[in-house]
């Protein structure tokens, strides 16, 4: 909803917050609107903050009332908090009428996106199974990728929303797309050979949104720019340009929350010990080890 507003420059359908053109939230008359798109979205994602802070209320009550663990006690008010403070940036964007507190509440909420997958993997089962996990061998250049991945893709991110808020930094965002492209593809082909069934499916994840998240990229600058040597002309405010950008957005957000996922069961598993980085995956190395071994060993006999 919040990327269908910024796509639809809807943040400032209404001048007021928390009140909608002088109405209580709950009481205004939003369904009225369905000709009027702007103030139709706008509202909508008004509600769909109420509706998300009501859930991380309910799921803080579930987690203290189901759960001994003082980790997940702390993880969901730490939730619930980022759920009100990002509804106080929305108002503050709304009240100071800025572009930059609206490019900030974006960004903050793909954060507050990576912190709700966060918390849905370190209450799960198998979380809780990593200790027991099998020891598995990787290059310290693979697990470093993975760590590496979720900043890179934030970053991106960041750039995307220069653009889609303050018209700026298209090439480098470009230039970011390639960048992202190259350290995920090597990430999801490290992780898919990895004896881990957890991390396997994570690269499956991350590889297929890589694919859908260019794809819209594609689509997007199309609609967004145009395609003069096609002589495809881009329309402003239509329904393609809408979906498609919003789509977009919301592709980069699943893309840093897989990459967030992902390193953060990889960060799990080395702080376990479970890692080990083989000296025979580093072949320039292997032939002035292997003697050296062998002569300690021979001493010691």
């Amino acid at each position: 909803m919040g990327a269908l507003v910024t796509t639809l420059k809807a943040g400032m359908a209404f001048a007021d917050w928390p009140t909608s053109d002088g109405q209580n939230m709950l009481t205004y008359p939003w369904l009225n609107d369905l000709s009027n798109p702007e103030k139709f979205t706008e509202h909508g994602h008004r509600l769909a903050g109420m509706l998300l802070g009501v859930f991380s209320i309910c799921f803080v009550m579930a987690v203290f009332h189901r759960s001994k663990r003082k980790g997940l006690r702390l993880y969901a008010v730490g939730l619930l908090i980022a759920v009100i403070l990002q509804g106080l940036l929305g108002g503050a964007r709304v009240l100071f009428d800025q572009q930059t507190l609206a490019m900030t509440h974006s960004v903050t909420g793909a954060l507050f996106f990576c912190l709700c997958l966060g918390c849905a993997v370190y209450s799960s089962k198998a979380w809780q199974l990593l200790p027991h996990h099998p020891q598995l061998s990787q290059s310290p250049l693979a697990v470093a990728s993975v760590m590496c991945l979720p900043v890179v893709v934030m970053c991106q991110y960041v750039l995307g929303s220069f653009f889609r808020h303050l018209h700026i930094m298209l090439n480098e965002h470009l230039i970011g797309a390639a960048v992202v492209s190259v350290v995920a593809i090597f990430v999801t082909v490290q992780l898919r050979r990895t004896s881990s069934p957890l991390l396997k499916k994570a690269a499956v994840i991350i590889g297929l949104v890589l694919l859908a998240q260019l794809s819209l990229g594609a689509f997007s600058y199309i609609e967004r720019l145009g395609l003069p040597l096609m002589g495809y002309v881009a329309v402003a405010g239509s329904t393609t340009q809408a979906i498609v950008c919003s789509s977009h957005t919301v592709g980069g957000m699943f893309l840093l929350g897989s990459s967030f996922t992902a390193a953060l069961v990889t960060s799990r598993l080395l702080l376990l010990g479970k890692f080990i980085f083989a000296s025979q995956q580093f072949p320039g190395c292997s032939s002035t080890l292997r003697p050296s071994i062998s002569a300690v060993e021979g001493s010691s006999r």
